[in-house]
């Protein structure tokens, strides 16, 4: 399985110069907590999630209007290909501790996102059927992705 075959082809997105108020607009309107920063080449520039926005929102006095995408968006960018394996989005989502992807072509420029959430409901299920996605490729990314913060918290709450 590719990851074309499962990430979204129609995902939201935003510009550098998008304010804080209409980033969260889109997201509100796309039911999404993740806009990929596209310049006017389609290039991908950074990501910025609900909580950056709450963060920043929170911690400056300024209103949402008044404060860009390009001032918060994190430029350190988690990608994938279309045409990688499945797998192969799997373990870098793992090694990388992130949820989402962005699918980006050989010009490095914006296809998609790939989110667990759409991992998830393509995971086959059935027991000993073999599947190009199974549930435990997509339980082991899970752990991998929360497994240190579950443990930590545990430990906190322990002592």
């Amino acid at each position: 399985m590719k990851v074309k075959d499962v990430m979204v082809k129609t995902a939201a997105f935003c510009s550098p110069e998008t304010n804080l108020g209409a980033a969260v607009e889109i997201m509100w309107n796309r039911n999404c907590g993740f806009l990929p920063v596209v310049d006017a080449q389609r290039r991908v520039v950074g990501v910025v999630t609900d909580r950056d926005i709450a963060m920043a929102v929170g911690t400056r006095n300024q209103f949402p209007g008044e404060i860009t995408v390009a001032e918060i968006a994190t430029r350190k960018i988690q990608w994938c290909r279309p045409e990688f394996d499945i797998h192969m989005a799997l373990d870098t989502m793992a090694e990388s501790k992130v949820r989402r992807l962005v699918a980006v072509n050989e010009q490095n420029q914006f296809e998609g996102v790939l989110s667990m959430d759409d991992v998830v409901l393509c995971a086959e299920t059935t027991p000993g059927r073999k599947a190009d996605l199974s549930a435990d490729d997509v339980l082991r990314t899970l752990k991998a992705l929360y497994g240190p913060q579950l443990l930590a918290r545990q430990a906190g709450a322990a002592a």
